[in-house]
């Protein structure tokens, strides 16, 4: 509706506009006719007196100044509208030229406006996707400098070691086992940094798909949990968990979501201060299952908390001291939006919490 009616109020300003100026020249040829007449009066002259020729010249003439004057007034009287056409013109020329997120002042309430406002609106949402695709092309050249960095370190212990070996270098069978050993446990390290960097490629690409099951989420919480209590023992940590006893069903990928509470229950491990307790609680909110994980441990040096989130966050010192390439939590994240989630953490008085919401 609001289309329409705004098509209809540029076509009512031409008209008026024309209507205008035709009032306008029809006057001025009145007035020319007038004025011809009381000068023929004056001179006491007929048409028969001028003769044909002349009458035509003057008709020719009252035409011409007829057809000047609507000219001159419908140019008047849309001149706005023409340079509003022509600054529209030129903005669209400056953002095909580069010039993203400029706008266009709005005025009036018809089409020119409204195409106004849809160029603003093409102009910022380009210069959206721009800036979204120079941040990928920031975060994708990080990427692969972070991850080179970090698989050189375990490939290059692996091809010193490997060359001590060739070579012969070691004194004794206990040196010959801690070689190989050593360069066993960094060929590990080398293969779950490649797996890792693989999975987050994949789940960022646009033609992931889920393969969703409904699940019922106490009991895949309730044996999770219990898979890692001894794990989290070993570590000098106490869970205590909070899980309703009732079925929650949840429509999921169990497999990737799995990965999700596996990431969250190892960083816990990972980061935690020991010893101490780790809280596991799950809880109805609304249309929302909502699952909180909360360790005890210090405040990660990161200005907002929900950056722990950001694919390759680890710092090379942090590289240096734990395994890991920091894509751990990116991955988590991505996989619970892939399920229309969300997840975020918090950070309070010596306590990390993660929050995971699903629709239930």
């Amino acid at each position: 509706m609001r289309i329409k009616r705004i098509k209809i109020s540029l076509l009512v300003k031409l008209l008026a506009a024309v209507a205008v100026s035709f009032f306008v020249s029809t006057v001025v040829m009145i007035i020319i006719s007038q004025i011809i007449l009381h000068f023929f009066n004056l001179q006491f002259l007929t048409i028969e007196d001028i003769g044909a020729t002349t009458y035509n010249v003057i008709v020719f003439l009252i035409f011409t100044f007829v057809i000047f004057s609507f000219i001159v007034t419908f140019l008047a009287l849309i001149r706005n509208k023409i340079l509003y056409i022509k600054r529209i013109t030129e903005s669209i020329n400056e953002i095909a030229n580069g010039k993203l997120g400029l706008t266009i002042e709005m005025e009036g309430n018809d089409e020119l406006s409204k195409l106004a406002e849809d160029v603003n609106s093409m102009s910022k949402e380009l210069s959206s996707k721009f800036e979204y695709e120079r941040q990928l092309e920031i975060a994708k050249n990080e990427l692969i400098t972070n991850i080179s960095h970090d698989l050189r370190s375990p490939l290059t212990s692996i091809i010193g070691y490997l060359d001590l070996l060739r070579k012969g270098n070691y004194s004794g069978e206990n040196q010959l086992k801690d070689y190989h050993d050593t360069t066993y446990s960094k060929s590990k390290q080398l293969e779950a940094l490649i797996n890792e960097l693989f999975e987050y490629t994949r789940l960022t690409s646009p033609d992931v798909k889920l393969d969703i099951k409904d699940v019922d989420m106490t009991g895949l919480l309730e044996q999770l949990i219990g898979e890692y209590v001894p794990i989290f023992e070993k570590e000098d940590l106490t869970v205590v968990k909070k899980i309703p006893e009732d079925e929650v069903l949840t429509s999921i990928d169990i497999e990737k979501m799995v990965r999700v509470f596996d990431n969250l229950f190892m960083n816990a491990i990972k980061y935690s201060t020991k010893p101490s307790i780790v809280k596991a609680t799950f809880d109805i909110q609304s249309n929302y299952a909502e699952f909180r994980l909360s360790n005890q441990t210090e405040r990660p040096d990161v200005q907002d908390i929900n950056q722990l989130f950001e694919r390759l966050l680890v710092g090379d010192k942090a590289r240096s001291e734990r395994e890991g390439t920091g894509l751990g939590l990116a991955i988590s994240k991505r996989i619970v939006e892939l399920h229309d989630g969300h997840i975020r953490a918090e950070y309070m008085d010596g306590w990390l919490t993660i929050i995971i919401k699903l629709p239930i």
